[in-house]
């Protein structure tokens, strides 16, 4: 704008040579106005270019962190929930308008449940495992968001109304809610000065213990503490529900020591005993599904390589009225990989086509990605691994961490699968409609996943995003408008005589359609209406 007034210098001395005859303040007016602008430097107008090209630089900086930050454009963002109202845009009074409201809680209302976050089934231990990482590189795995989560879920499951009535169990119950890891790790020890208490020794196993060994120790003992109350609160629990609190309570104790012992043999390399307590476990608390402890099943069964009970354990729990996650579908996918993987080429492939087992791979595969399109960067290493949360959000770059951190070597064991799953996961798109209205074989993807993610993931990460969202329009519309600016003032300062010719041949050229309209209506209007018109 500063820099077409400075060309614009010509039109206005053009004023001072108008055959008209104007009134001696408007003379006097436009004199004023042609000298203002005939008196001012090219450089004036250079600074000023200058100026708003650093304006709408700031501006764009700005759009583009509020976008890496939110995913949505601040102008844009302002204009829709405050200029729009003020304008008009919206009428409260209206029942459609009402009934639009009403849909946007509903969405919000979904969304919120789609976003729904999951304790991670194989989470590691914040002592032994999270906490050596954070010796060793100085960073921390765990977001505050995740940890308070953790909390949550401790006091759900570890305590009830009754926990008054035990002085360590009150102890517990205080610890829990307790910040700070040592005076957790204190309230702890506190307890167990007073009595075996099996929240106690969970709590010390899961963040004071420095290594798996010393956690399955400490597990033991929790387990033994753990079975005598459940034993205790079981014959009671039919006598009111304070009792009945209390063996619920038990109940979930035993259940995650029994499962936390499973995992501590699963690491220290006794996959076998580890499998023999899961499914011992499995029956013995049916009903338990909230633990996901087939998850953990299915990863044992697949370091032993036994890929028939890994089709079992599919056909359960692969059912169309249970939840998926990404475990059961990249399983599936991986074993009717297995079965064509070794002997798989794409080139052959395009000459003679898919067999029905090649077919039926890439199907499964094509399904898996659906569900969570964010493993296979992980599974192919197009994408660095980090610690997996506490807490997963299914179908988010979350799970897909979690999934890849411990199944990646399940897929490099088997011959071709990660060069079949190479050469077809990206077909997958080609599947799903875009924008995205309607799912193929699942619910349509969730928009909040980004959000939820950055909340679970640690800074250090960068967050994967699906779909790759397009930059707003008001980003692309300032790096534009900072650029031209910028390009003007440069060649304005280098050039001034050639951009000042430049710009006289470009705006005669626009304004020649104008003068050749006005020409026309000098030519039919009276001569004499011209002078009347100062007048008036």
């Amino acid at each position: 704008m500063l820099f077409l007034v400075y060309i614009l210098r010509v039109p206005f001395r053009y004023t001072d040579s108008l055959t008209a005859v104007p009134s001696p303040a408007m003379f006097g007016t436009e004199s004023s106005l042609s000298m203002f602008l005939n008196t001012l430097t090219p450089k004036f107008y250079v600074a000023l270019t200058g100026t708003s090209s650093l304006i709408s630089g700031l501006i764009l900086i700005f759009e583009w962190w509020y976008f890496r930050k939110y995913g949505t454009s601040f102008i844009e963002q302002v204009s829709v929930s405050h200029l729009r109202p003020l304008l008009g845009g919206v009428d409260n009074s209206s029942p459609s308008n009402s009934n639009t409201s009403n849909g946007d809680a509903d969405s919000n209302r979904q969304s919120v449940s789609e976003c729904k976050v999951w304790r991670n089934p194989l989470n590691l231990f914040r002592g032994a495992e999270y906490n050596r990482y954070t010796w060793v590189t100085g960073r921390e795995p765990l977001t505050y968001y995740d940890m308070n989560l953790s909390a949550q879920d401790h006091q759900t499951f570890f305590t009830c109304d009754s926990d008054h009535l035990r002085p360590a169990d009150a102890i517990m119950q205080k610890a829990w809610r307790e910040r700070n890891p040592q005076a957790r790790i204190s309230a702890a020890h506190e307890a167990l000065e007073l009595e075996d208490c099996a929240t106690a020794y969970i709590l010390l196993a899961e963040e004071e213990a420095t290594t798996i060994v010393e956690a399955e120790k400490l597990f033991k003992q929790a387990l033994k503490a753990g079975e005598a109350c459940y034993r205790r609160s079981q014959q009671l629990q039919h006598h009111g529900s304070q009792y009945e609190a209390q063996h619920r309570r038990d109940t979930n104790v035993l259940v995650y020591i029994k499962r936390r012992l499973a995992m501590c043999s699963r690491k220290l390399g006794r996959t076998r005993e580890a499998v023999k307590m899961m499914r011992d476990l499995m029956k013995e608390f049916p009903l338990l599904s909230m633990f996901n402890i087939h998850e953990n099943l299915l990863e044992s069964l697949l370091e032993l390589q036994n890929y028939a009970d890994v089709q079992a354990v599919l056909a359960k729990y692969d059912d169309i009225s249970l939840p998926k996650s990404a475990t059961i579908c990249y399983t599936a996918a991986l074993l009717k990989a297995r079965a064509v993987s070794d002997k798989f080429s794409p080139e052959a492939a395009s000459r003679r086509g898919l067999s029905t087992a090649e077919m039926n791979a890439v199907e499964a595969i094509h399904r898996a990605v659906e569900f969570n399109p964010h493993v296979p960067k992980y599974l192919l290493e197009m994408k660095s691994l980090i610690l997996p949360p506490e807490h997963i959000l299914k179908r988010g770059d979350s799970e897909a961490i979690a999934y890849a951190f411990f199944h990646l070597q399940h897929w490099k064991r088997v011959e071709g699968a990660l060069n079949l799953l190479h050469c077809t996961w990206e077909g997958t798109f080609r599947m799903i409609p875009y924008p995205l209205e309607k799912g193929h074989l699942f619910y349509p993807y969730p928009i909040c996943t980004e959000t939820a993610d950055r909340e679970l993931l640690p800074m250090f990460h960068e967050v994967s995003v699906y779909p790759k969202k397009e930059l707003p329009f008001f980003i692309l519309f300032t790096a534009g408008l900072c650029s031209f600016t910028a390009m003007l003032a440069l060649l304005t300062h280098q050039f001034p005589e050639l951009m000042g010719v430049f710009a006289k041949a470009f705006l005669s050229t626009l304004f020649a359609p104008l003068n050749f309209i006005m020409e026309k209506v000098e030519s039919i209007l009276p001569s004499s209406l011209w002078h009347q018109l100062p007048r008036i």
